[in-house]
């Protein structure tokens, strides 16, 4: 017969417990203090970085994305706040904040022609024509991250993308699967007819006409019929090479 350990023993087994678990808990608290260590050093360094090379920060697109990675990586965002360390350094926040208010227009500008929905490359483009002196200084990566920011508005104004485009979208509207299926064939010539996209995606004339008639209404197409052909083209001012330039003066 096997003999029941007696109390001492069960007291010594709970006390070897108790000293593993208490070893564990000093190791892992070992181990965070050491890691906050280590991140308060690297934020300290990041910050004399950031004074010592603010000048390229401010003015260099390329170099600014290197910057935001950095930051990343040590859990620090210069653009949470308009206030404090960063935003007296960098001024980055009122930066990101102007880029934030010019999108803002720009969308609500071209929104009569695209419906809301607007190719990111066409948004900067437009961005560093209304920034004129600072055409050179906006980047595809600032306007991502200005867009990132605008979110706090609700709905809309977030990047969406179709096939190798990147689109801004400016309004609630959701897209399914076929109305992005659609609006990638059409980047190939900026417009599709019913026939196409039967032919291309192999769809029934129902299941075309229905996902276009929802696009059409949301604003998204425009209508050409002037064709000897008769065949009516929908075209995607999102995609494109039309450009919706010609709304935005300013």
């Amino acid at each position: 017969m096997r003999r029941r350990p007696g109390i001492g023993g069960l007291q010594t087994a709970a006390a070897a417990r108790d000293q593993y678990r208490l070893l564990g808990e000093n190791v892992a608290k070992i181990r965070t203090d050491l890691m906050k260590e280590q991140l308060s050093t690297f934020r300290s360094q990041l910050e004399d970085f950031a004074r010592k090379h603010k000048n390229d920060i401010r003015k260099n697109p390329a170099f600014r994305s290197q910057f935001h990675e950095m930051c990343a990586k040590v859990g620090v965002d210069p653009l949470a706040s308009n206030k404090g360390f960063w935003a007296e350094l960098l001024g980055i926040g009122d930066f990101y904040y102007e880029l934030g208010v010019q999108i803002v227009d720009i969308c609500l500008a071209t929104r009569p022609l695209n419906g809301g929905l607007i190719n990111l490359q066409e948004l900067c483009l437009l961005l560093r024509q209304r920034r004129k002196s600072d055409r050179g200084l906006v980047s595809e990566d600032d306007c991502l991250r200005a867009i990132s920011k605008l979110k706090v508005l609700g709905s809309g104004f977030e990047v969406i993308s179709v096939g190798k485009k990147k689109l801004v979208r400016s309004v609630p509207t959701e897209l399914n699967k076929d109305h992005n299926e659609i609006l990638e064939l059409a980047q190939a010539q900026g417009f599709v007819t019913v026939d196409e996209v039967e032919r291309r995606l192999s769809w029934t004339s129902g299941r075309a006409i229905d996902a276009l008639d929802t696009l059409l209404d949301e604003g998204l197409a425009m209508i050409d019929d002037g064709h000897r052909d008769g065949k009516r083209r929908y075209w995607f001012p999102c995609v494109s090479p039309i450009s919706s330039s010609i709304v935005v003066d300013s």
